[in-house]
Parts: structure tokens; C-alpha cells; sequence
């Protein structure tokens, strides 16, 4: 079975080479991040207050302060395996991946 990463947009298929860097939104923040999007917010509202489906993306605020110069990031590549949890279906598999990294010794027991 050939795997391949795709996904839709726009109604077009697109297809990522298996070695694509994507974010899976694990971000490291200092406060000033919240005095942006306090900024950014209200022409966020002013633009998509009519769309009950908008969202504003975490993403959205570090991209407008690298393009403004007021801030820089760094990426750190992984070669973990990641899972996701958008809908409540995905609570058993991940509660299982995570059991199962505990039982490897590759998380602790307790974080807190």
C-alpha cells in the first residue's frame, strides 16, 4: 500500500513530499505574544464578524511578527511520531499512545 500525505484546498488535491516540515501548532511563547493578538483582534473581527465559521489562528500572530520585525522563531525538527485530538473518537487512541509511552520510559508517569 502506498501511503501519501494529501490534503484538499480550494478544491484542489495537493500532495506533500513524505519530508515536509508542518506545524503541529507546539508553540513556546513569551507574554508579548498576547499584546499582538490584543492588536491584531479587532480587524480580526471587523473582517470575519459575519462568518460564525472563522477562526483566528494561533498561527496567524507569530507570522504577522516575523513580517513585522518583531520577532524571529526557531523550528526544531522531530522524528517522533505524532497523534492528533480533534474529535472525541480520538480520545482512546491517544490515551493509549500516551500509556504506551509511559510504559516505554519515554514520558514520566506524572508530569506535575
Amino acid at each position: 500500500m502506498d501511503k501519501k500525505i494529501v490534503f484538499e484546498e480550494n478544491g484542489v488535491k495537493n500532495e506533500l513530499p513524505a519530508d515536509a516540515r508542518v506545524s503541529m501548532n507546539f508553540w513556546g511563547f513569551t507574554p508579548k505574544i498576547f499584546d499582538v493578538a490584543m492588536e491584531m483582534f479587532p480587524k480580526f473581527v471587523e473582517e470575519n464578524g459575519d462568518n460564525p465559521k472563522s477562526e483566528f489562528f494561533i498561527p496567524s500572530v507569530p507570522d504577522h511578527m516575523v513580517k513585522n520585525g518583531q520577532a524571529d522563531f526557531k523550528v526544531i525538527p522531530t522524528s517522533s511520531k505524532w497523534f492528533g485530538v480533534t474529535y472525541v473518537e480520538d480520545k482512546p487512541i491517544v490515551q493509549e499512545s500516551i500509556s504506551k509511552l509511559v510504559a516505554d520510559g519515554e514520558y514520566p508517569e506524572k508530569l506535575f
